[in-house]
């Protein structure tokens, strides 16, 4: 008895490869799962999901030869994401790498589930500018 094509036997994993002669390399970044992997656009970190929710970091070098840390929990769980494989990135990170855009997961209250919203501010910067005069 086999597995069928596509059969997964544990957690999707992150892995990074060399471009374009991608048979040069393989190497396994993520530890215990992880999906939704994007490169900081220095493309000294990468960032990924582990299957918990929480937002991981993996510093690189790559000089000569490739190289990568290990992973570090940035982001602590609690923020959305889309169970399952790779189906979509929940995240941004912002050119300087020190900024996250996430939604955060419907919370609860006592009494009811607390309906998930988004807040869009419109002419921040005139309220900005009322708040905060130039001298």
């Amino acid at each position: 008895m086999g597995l069928s094509p596509g059969a997964r036997l544990g957690p999707f994993e992150i892995y990074v490869r060399t471009f374009p002669e991608v048979s040069r390399g393989l190497w396994q970044v993520s530890t215990g799962g992880g999906t939704r992997a994007l490169w900081a656009r220095n493309g000294s970190e990468l960032f990924y999901v582990s299957p918990t929710g929480a937002l991981m970091r993996v510093p690189v070098s790559r000089s000569d030869t490739w190289a990568a840390g290990a992973p570090v929990k940035l982001l602590e769980e609690g923020y959305y994401t889309i169970p399952g494989g790779n189906v979509g990135r929940t995240y941004d990170v912002s050119p300087d790498g020190q900024r996250f855009l996430m939604m955060k997961a419907a919370g609860r209250t006592d009494q009811a589930p607390i309906p998930p919203q988004i807040v869009v501010v419109q002419h921040w910067d005139q309220e900005l500018k009322r708040l905060a005069p130039a001298n």
